[in-house]
């Protein structure tokens, strides 16, 4: 896998807290945790709805070698699939809450968008810029053409 926060824990340990995470997360379809481990399992998430949203064995496989329990890998490849095939990536949001009494550890709230009772509606998707004409690099610019003098033909001064 690619580089992961450490989370001042051992790699066995991170990578156990981060999969009952994501598995907990996909369940309950919100948790509160600190923001470093929040921002973690948005990645690992969103990666596991990916692979929902592919439907393949491969896929299931793949997903069932990381997230924990037959009812996760269900959902994910059911109802998380048919909610997002037509989003094209950010499932899930994080949301700063508080700063933790015991050690002041900012808290947050990460949770799957467009689903009900959630704490923030989901914006719209911003619309795509029209699609320009690809550019002809043979053809003179309308910079070059306002701001350049026009050439004049050498043959005719010198015939006059």
């Amino acid at each position: 896998m690619t580089k992961f926060r450490k989370l001042n824990r051992p790699t066995g340990h991170r990578m156990s807290l981060l999969r009952t995470m994501v598995s907990q997360l996909v369940k309950h379809e919100r948790i509160e945790t600190t923001v470093a481990k929040a921002k973690e399992v948005r990645r690992l998430a969103d990666n596991m709805v990916q692979l929902g949203k592919e439907g393949t064995l491969c896929a299931a496989r793949r997903a069932a070698a990381f997230v924990r329990g037959d009812d996760v890998i269900h959902k994910l490849f059911t109802e998380l699939a048919y909610r997002y095939k037509e989003r094209a990536g950010g499932y899930t949001r994080v949301l700063r809450t508080r700063i933790r009494v015991g050690d002041a550890a900012p808290m947050a709230y990460i949770e799957f968008v467009d689903r009900e009772n959630e704490l923030r509606q989901a914006k719209p998707p911003t619309p795509q810029p029209p699609q320009r004409a690809p550019l002809d690099p043979w053809t003179k610019s309308r910079l070059s053409r306002q701001f350049a003098p026009p050439k004049e033909d050498k043959s005719s001064e010198s015939d006059s």
